[in-house]
């Protein structure tokens, strides 16, 4: 008997419960023995003796791509729904035991591909949000990490809102009017008529991507076992529709509006990405978060997609919502298997053990006093009754907690305190484990078990600095350049401030924008050769639109790719030719003229990700709000007040 019809029987009452889990475990357990599965980056590329010829005419010499007119935005389909046929395991079961030997050797040691903690464990490889006085996760940590109290009157720029009672507080976040529709391709009247929850959550999900270095030609390496590429699934809790309902207030015959219900949610990120996982919206209130991210688990457990973006949202944007203590916020992970990310040298921020779903979800959970718990309750106190944003928020406080080792104020801390681990009886040292539970009003409830992982080792065999391939940044437009460059010279000069070795650049960074960062439009390639190089040539660049003698730029929106050499079969192994015999310069005009150049598979994988984060390009965010005086034209919102 299969999978299938294990689930097809489960399904159909013809087969118990704990008989179907032990089929399925018998079933998975045989197919993961035949199954083989590479033990090096996906898609590696061997060195021809010979190159081809080099194709007919220089890339610096074709002229110069005038940029079209503005072209309608296409519409999104939305994705078809598969159900989930994981049958529940039993809410009353034990966590699975630790495995048997040490956690980990030493710091900086990685559980080996073959070591039993790898397996059924889901690593968090992207992290992004926004949440009350905190545009971002650093400043995010540092409220966490100081208790600060999040909570003031309702933003006199909120469009929408009055009246609102005077006095009234709440935990609100920034410009939910701004939106950045030219990043995403998307016209300003559509970008208007679309719920401000979907626009931030695909402004916050993308730059997640960019954390796990998942918007490139990695994305296009992110396959199930015999499927397509960028195989990544999409799931959001959401449960709000607050948008919808100023729009109706104001609605008259003939003119849009706003597209009902939380599909577009995934279905924008699916669509723009042009995805090929499932995607899913959930709505189980406060919950909702927390059972996407199992949901999430379900489908890389029956490996119907490589990855997975997980994430919630929450806006108060009708004024029948702002009660006293209500809150926001967006957040998203990204999530790998475990054995994957280590594979593919992910950063690894944590490490998902387990998750549960159910009204009695939270009795499996067996709670650590030496750590950190994390509730409904400890996120309404630190960003406010967030509803469906709530999960994710708890969610990213123990990862936050677990990545620093640092536990947060709550639970009976006054002040943040050091988190040491812990040892069993035997002296082995165990990780830090955080625990999260949410439980909804309605009886919805659901938990994570999230579990930290030893920092990797800094890349080796390259010198401070990272190679000599080249520094690129690409953006959609000129304007969004600019600022993405000026973004990166002020990190890398802070980079320096914090004590990297000087004159370098953070290790493994020029690498990790090639191959994880999209290749945009418009286009800069600087030579990685030092940081003050660099960080001078961005601000060049940033302020005068050009970088230097050494650095070029390209604008492609008018086309790219003019003599179509990625529809070669021999271009790619000309590139790899190109590279390996140490053409950098080559190949990098290559890529300013619009040729698709697979970074992912034209290096040596990498044995780690970069120690340094880099930041997320810039969204030039501007108001688009709901029209009141034309059919769907955008206007700016008026404050309240």
């Amino acid at each position: 008997m299969d999978e299938r019809e294990i689930l097809t029987r489960f399904k159909a009452g013809t087969l118990g419960r704990d008989e179907a889990a032990r089929l399925l475990t018998g079933t998975r357990q045989a197919r993961t023995d035949t199954r083989t599965r590479p033990e090096t980056a996906p898609r590696p590329t061997e060195p021809y003796a010979r190159p081809p010829a080099a194709p007919p005419g220089d890339p610096d010499t074709q002229p110069p791509v005038q940029p079209p007119a503005a072209a309608p935005a296409e519409p999104y389909a939305q994705p078809s729904v598969r159900p989930d046929a994981d049958p529940p395991a039993p809410l009353d079961a034990e966590p699975s035991a630790p495995p048997p030997g040490p956690w980990y050797a030493e710091p900086g040691a990685v559980p080996s591909p073959g070591r039993p903690a790898v397996e059924d464990r889901y690593a968090v490889v992207g992290i992004a949000g926004r949440y009350p006085l905190a545009p971002d996760l650093h400043a995010h940590w540092e409220n966490l990490r100081t208790g600060r109290d999040t909570s003031r009157a309702v933003p006199v720029t909120r469009p929408g809102l009055a009246p609102v009672p005077p006095g009234r507080r709440g935990h609100f976040l920034d410009d939910v009017a701004g939106f950045d529709p030219e990043f995403f391709g998307i016209t300003p009247d559509e970008g208007a008529l679309t719920d401000p929850q979907e626009r931030l959550f695909l402004e916050v999900a993308w730059e997640a991507l960019e954390s796990a270095g998942c918007t490139g030609s990695r994305l296009d390496a992110l396959t199930s076992p015999g499927g397509p590429p960028r195989a990544l699934g999409v799931f959001v809790g959401a449960s709000s529709h607050d948008y919808a309902l100023l729009a109706a207030a104001s609605w008259t015959d003939g003119r849009p509006a706003p597209a009902a219900g939380h599909g577009g949610l995934p279905g924008r990120l699916a669509s723009a990405l042009e995805l090929t996982g499932p995607a899913r919206a959930v709505d189980t209130a406060e919950c909702s978060a927390l059972t996407a991210l199992h949901l999430a688990v379900g489908a890389l457990r029956r490996e119907e997609c490589a990855a997975a973006v997980v994430g919630g949202v929450e806006l108060l944007l009708h004024p029948s919502r702002i009660r006293e203590g209500a809150g926001e916020g967006v957040g998203a992970v990204v999530l790998k298997p475990l054995r994957r990310a280590l594979d593919d040298g992910d950063r690894v921020h944590a490490v998902i053990r387990d998750t549960a779903d159910g009204r009695t979800a939270g009795s499996r959970t067996h709670r650590r006093t030496d750590g950190a718990h994390e509730t409904r309750e400890s996120t309404a106190r630190r960003i406010g009754s967030a509803g469906a944003a709530t999960g994710i928020a708890a969610l990213t406080a123990a990862v936050l907690q677990v990545r620093h080792g640092v536990l947060a104020p709550g639970d009976g801390r006054d002040a943040a305190a050091p988190w040491p681990r812990t040892c069993d009886d035997t002296g082995r040292e165990l990780p830090r484990t955080a625990t999260v539970e949410i439980a909804a009003d309605g009886g919805c409830a659901a938990r994570a078990v999230v579990e930290e992982h030893p920092a990797a080792e800094a890349p080796t065999g390259e010198e401070p600095g990272g190679d000599d391939g080249p520094f690129l940044l690409s953006a959609p437009t000129p304007a969004h350049l600019a600022a993405t460059a000026r973004r990166f010279a002020d990190w890398l000069a802070g980079t320096a401030d914090a004590g990297h070795p000087a004159g370098a650049l953070p290790a493994g960074l020029a690498r990790a924008l090639r191959a994880g960062r999209a290749a945009l439009p418009c286009r800069l390639a600087l030579p990685a050769s030092d940081a003050p190089g660099v960080i001078a040539a961005l601000r060049r660049f940033a302020d005068t639109g050009s970088a230097g003698d050494e650095a070029r730029t390209a604008d492609l929106r008018g086309g790219a790719d003019p003599m179509d050499l990625g529809g070669l079969p021999q271009t790619r192994d000309y590139l790899t030719a190109l590279w390996r015999a140490g053409h950098r310069k080559q190949v990098t005009r290559l890529w300013l003229n619009g040729v698709d150049v697979d970074w992912a598979a034209l290096e040596a994988p990498s044995p780690g990700a970069a120690p340094a984060e880099p930041p997320p390009s810039v969204h030039l965010r501007r108001p688009l709000w709901l029209s009141t005086d034309g059919a769907g034209a955008p206007r700016e919102p008026e404050p309240t007040g």
